[in-house]
């Protein structure tokens, strides 16, 4: 299971601490869903998940406004006995004396955010997800070709990183070179990353490692992509019968996620970068609902056809 301090989130959502006597550096985040206390407010906890981070919006704030005093200190008392991560209060709601004091009783930070609701919770659980999501790590190079994150994959010492280093020299971005983090944030997207230690830098063997960002400027790196293809360099194999038509899309599973996949064989003098680039331009006309081998195949089909047609006449 993967965490998130709380820091975290409120530096990057920008939130606004209302309880700073509250040691925020020991809680961390474990679920990427979010919670509108709604219900609990009401004195329903049943089913209440009290891991979430906890928003309060317009809505609940106006409800807790039409309760005694007395009412609203008891429901917000049993609120933060549940020891959640957070409350945070949306579109900068005033937050009373009395509810700050019994939070920082009960060591529940209380945080305020100027964004509405909807628009806050969307862009928590969206970061959260990606922050929070499984994740492995494999031995391959990560491009950005036209937009298309191309993962490169084979065994070591096969060429993948010059592979790469030509790609960036015509005009494409590394994301990451010998390790890759793979994060599944959803069924359909697997987001690839490197390694701090390894962000921006390629091992070349015979010259060492070469930092791509100082040697070719900002544009030619990036943090982060979605991994659309899968290359897998190999040894070319004489007696092995390879794909010439591409009618039938190879897959390769990533966290139960299914990716298409070439194999591709080396010889000397074929060009990877420039089999790369055609393998990204191909796999978006493909998305874009052209597919050149379903094509050829439709004309040699018809041809035949016509030809049988001919015969009979």
């Amino acid at each position: 299971m993967y965490t998130v301090d709380l820091v975290q989130l409120i530096e990057k959502m920008n939130l606004e601490n209302l309880t700073p006597d509250i040691d925020i550096k020991r809680i961390k985040i474990t679920q990427p869903d979010v919670n509108r206390p709604a219900l609990q407010l009401a004195g329903f906890f049943d089913h209440f998940d009290s891991e979430r981070v906890q928003v309060i919006g317009y809505v609940e704030h106006a409800y807790m406004q039409t309760l005694a005093e007395e009412k609203r200190l008891e429901i917000v008392s049993r609120l933060l006995d549940y020891k959640v991560p957070c409350i945070v209060f949306c579109r900068n709601l005033e937050v009373s004396d009395k509810f700050i004091k019994l939070a920082t009783e009960k060591e529940v930070p209380i945080l305020r955010s100027s964004k509405t609701t909807s628009s806050f919770m969307a862009e928590v659980i969206r970061w959260l997800n990606v922050e929070l999501a499984p994740r492995i790590t494999i031995h391959g190079v990560l491009v950005d070709v036209y937009g298309e994150g191309i993962l490169i994959m084979g065994e070591s010492g096969i060429g993948k990183s010059e592979a790469a280093l030509e790609l960036i020299k015509r005009g494409h971005r590394l994301v990451a070179d010998d390790v890759v983090e793979i994060k599944k944030v959803s069924d359909e997207t697997l987001i690839g990353t490197a390694t701090e230690i390894t962000r921006h830098f390629i091992e070349l063997r015979g010259i060492g490692i070469v930092d791509v960002k100082t040697l070719f400027g900002v544009e030619s790196v990036k943090n982060t992509q979605a991994i659309d293809l899968v290359i897998k360099l190999e040894e070319w194999n004489k007696d092995k019968e390879y794909d010439r038509m591409g009618l039938e899309e190879q897959y390769i599973e990533f966290l139960g996620n299914k990716v298409v996949c070439h194999s591709i064989p080396i010889r000397p003098g074929r060009n990877l970068a420039i089999i790369c680039e055609t393998a990204a331009v191909n796999h978006r006309q493909k998305k874009m609902g052209y597919n050149a081998a379903q094509e050829i195949y439709k004309r040699v089909t018809h041809k035949i056809q016509k030809n049988s047609q001919k015969r009979v006449m």
